[in-house]
């Protein structure tokens, strides 16, 4: 959920380490190619451009754009130095700390997000991005001790990458899991319940199966999940950049004017904003009790009026 743009002020129209090297009209030149470039669609020549961009006039609008295409490009390493560089500045613009903060928090830095969303909460404590992610912060902090045995168990890939066949379960749900091209260990708790119970076929024995053979293990269903949830709702708010601002994004449920049915089935999964339904897929929405597909088409079409759907499973 990181911006691609940002406006003026607080510290943006300063130029770092100016120096008799730059040169600001071919700075603006280079700059202007990128955004052409990528609104074509070639993202490897926009960012080049916006780096030569960068170097001939190391300007802050300028950094930050190419930060986050680099972002986008999963060169996040590169981003987060270009983010930190402009938070160096006497007043860094909002944008580039949260969308810092974001990064920092996908990497589980916790403590560096939430510095970063602290120092944009204390000048506008009403910022409904930044609020949004301290949510997601203070929620990390309170897991982090639950997610310590998980995160010593990613250390041993081999484990991760057992076959799920190699484990006590039924054929039927051994057949099951094959079905779902659920190979590894790692794939299964990368899944939710609510996902499981979706697929066709797919009971409560096994199930109930499934999750004794986890629980044994220490683990659970939808384990591994967080991180890609988070990653999947910062690639939602920047490829709807545009489409859905984030005043749509940030609109409570209750402004979709929903069924009885269709709000109580959010309000299981804790869905509070039209962003956080954005985020979920169908499997997980038809997942809950009493859900159906007149509840699901009912809000796929309030989705649509505001440019938006539901995530899809890579």
């Amino acid at each position: 959920m990181t911006d691609t743009t940002m406006g003026g002020g607080s510290g943006l129209d300063t130029i770092i380490g100016a120096d008799e090297t730059l040169d600001p009209e071919a700075a603006a030149q280079f700059f202007q190619r990128g955004l052409d470039a990528l609104k074509a669609g070639d993202r490897l020549e926009g960012i080049d451009l916006l780096e030569r961009a960068a170097s001939a006039g190391r300007r802050p609008e300028h950094l930050f754009r190419l930060a986050s295409e680099l972002d986008l490009a999963g060169e996040e390493d590169r981003a987060i130095a270009i983010y930190e560089e402009l938070a160096e500045l006497d007043r860094p613009h909002i944008a580039v700390l949260v969308n810092l903060a974001v990064l920092y928090e996908d990497r589980g830095d916790i403590t560096r997000a939430e510095r970063c969303l602290r120092q944009v909460l204390e000048t506008s404590p009403n910022h409904e991005r930044a609020r949004l992610f301290w949510k997601d912060v203070v929620a990390s902090k309170d897991m982090y001790y639950d997610e310590e045995h998980l995160r010593d168990l990613a250390k041993q890939n081999a484990l991760l990458d057992t076959p799920v066949t190699d484990f006590e379960l039924s054929v039927r749900a051994r057949n099951c899991l094959k079905k779902m091209q659920i190979r590894t260990l790692g794939d299964l708790l990368r899944i939710s319940e609510a996902e499981l119970m979706s697929y066709k076929n797919f009971g409560e024995t096994s199930l109930v199966e499934i999750k004794h053979m986890l629980a044994q293990k220490g683990l659970r269903l939808g384990q591994g999940l967080e991180g890609q949830m988070h990653r999947a709702r910062r690639k939602i708010y920047q490829e709807l950049q545009g489409k859905a601002p984030d005043h749509v994004l940030n609109k409570p449920i209750s402004a979709l004017d929903l069924s009885v049915r269709a709000r109580k089935a959010l309000q299981l999964l804790n869905i509070q904003t039209v962003g956080d339904l954005a985020c979920r897929t169908e499997a997980e929405l038809m997942g809950v009790k009493n859900f159906g597909a007149t509840s699901l088409d009912e809000i796929k079409e309030k989705l649509g009026t505001l440019n938006l759907e539901l995530r899809t499973l890579d």
